[in-house]
């Protein structure tokens, strides 16, 4: 006899609650919810959110929380099929009844992984909300929702937190390398081989220490799972063709400078004829699914910042060599991309700058508390002339924006150039930087 909805949620309920949840690397985001709001993991597909929530229950138990006053759903669990028509009531109705002395009197902690494959999951959530003692946890990635969708529809009720693939510290917490600001020469040595490590594998877990080839097959199963599930199903694309070559136009150029007619003029040339505002609605889906982001020109215009061109980077500069031809590929855009990752990190407000004399530095960051970081990245800088270019666009966008420090991040070089004015500009290899940013 097949056991009954109810009996599959207790199970599920229970062997969650006297499971043991396995060791993971501790991520650099911690949760901090709010009374009253739900707190959503956003993030592109297999970043670890689901582990950032049972890293939470851990957190959790360490504080004293009983497990017994917590709930973990996976909401893809084959088994919970029927869910999508008896609705997600019946789990309040199973907890309760497994713990009838907890409804009103103690708080319980849900956690719903990949909620969005329930239809109206939203009035739920509303009313739990509403009417438990309780506080509430959702992830979600699929064809029907994006975790950055999940937070637009609880606008006002939760409160959304980014998870990214590794960024270099995680990835050397992962790898087992003790790292700190001030490093003898031995553990120098070995923070620079974790870079040349991160470098080369990037900063999706499961691809860490498989062999090139074994990454590389994995990367590009990412690669066609996003285009497919979170763009061209969901969407109903009708041109399937025409976002995939998109998408590999702006692989091979990232940290260029597109604009809209030139994608559109490249799409044309394949044969391609999509209609210049769809091919807008691409750009916003794949930024929605946290694979590409775009940064603008920083200006106070508006009218100015739409119209200038554009850059694209995408969520791994390993996925970008796996799933690139090489031939247009820049290794010195490559480690652009990993900067501005690191940066992204810090804050979603990050453009390029253009001085007044129209010389480009790469990035300008507008911190949470308001303070700006002008960033240059550079790989090599021993020929004069590159030196003296990025030196030159960085010096006069510190005088333009009063800043006292700016930085230019190197593949090797370190070194600190004080000037006249008592500014400062900071020369740092990636790793040393990578460093740095994840002490702010």
């Amino acid at each position: 006899m097949s056991k009954t909805q109810e009996a599959i949620i207790e199970e599920i309920v229970l062997d969650f609650q006297q499971g043991i949840i396995p060791t993971t690397t501790i991520r650099e985001v911690a949760l901090e919810p709010l009374p009253n709001k739900a707190t959503v993991c956003m993030g592109v597909r297999r970043s670890g959110k689901s582990t950032l929530m049972m890293q939470q229950v851990q957190r959790l138990e360490s504080s004293g929380v009983l497990r017994e006053n917590m709930v973990y759903i996976n909401l893809f669990d084959d088994r919970l099929h029927q869910l999508q028509e008896i609705g997600l009531g019946i789990i309040l109705d199973v907890y309760y009844r497994l713990y009838p002395h907890k409804k009103g009197a103690e708080k319980v902690y849900f956690f719903f992984d990949e909620l969005q494959v329930i239809p109206n999951w939203e009035p739920f959530i509303d009313r739990l909300m509403r009417t438990e003692v309780c506080e509430v946890y959702i992830t979600g990635s699929s064809a029907q929702y994006l975790s950055k969708e999940i937070a637009t529809q609880m606008r006002g009720r939760a409160l959304s937190w980014e998870v990214f693939p590794f960024s270099f510290t995680e990835f050397l917490r992962h790898s087992g390398v003790e790292y700190r600001q001030h490093l003898s020469s031995k553990e120098r040595a070995f923070v620079q081989e974790g870079f040349d490590r991160y470098w080369g594998q990037g900063g999706f877990p499961e691809t860490i220490g498989l062999s090139e080839h074994l990454r590389i097959r994995i990367h590009q199963e990412y690669l066609s799972t996003i285009i497919f599930r979170d763009i061209i199903e969901r969407h109903d694309i009708s041109h399937p063709k025409a976002i995939r070559d998109l998408v590999q136009r702006l692989l091979e150029n990232v940290g260029s400078l597109y604009s809209l007619n030139k994608l559109d003029g490249y799409l044309k040339s394949l044969g391609h004829k999509v209609p210049k505002a769809t091919l807008s609605l691409y750009l916003n889906w794949l930024e929605d699914a946290y694979f590409i982001f775009t940064v603008k020109l920083f200006d106070s215009s508006l009218a100015r910042v739409n119209t200038n061109p554009k850059k694209a980077y995408c969520i791994d500069h390993a996925l970008v060599r796996s799933c690139t031809s090489g031939v247009l590929l820049n290794s010195g855009h490559l480690l652009e991309n990993l900067v501005f990752l690191t940066l992204r990190r810090l804050s979603p407000g990050i453009h390029y700058y253009k001085t007044t004399q129209g010389w480009e530095v790469d990035f300008i960051v507008v911190l949470y508390s308001g303070q700006k970081m002008l960033v240059q990245v550079c790989e090599q800088m021993e020929h004069p002339e590159t030196r003296e270019r990025e030196l030159r666009a960085l010096r006069q966008g510190m005088k333009e924006l009063s800043l006292m420090k700016g930085f230019v991040v190197t593949r090797k070089e370190s070194t600190k150039i004080e000037q006249d004015d008592g500014s400062v500009i900071h020369i740092l290899p990636a790793w040393r930087f990578c460093l740095m940013c994840s002490s702010m």
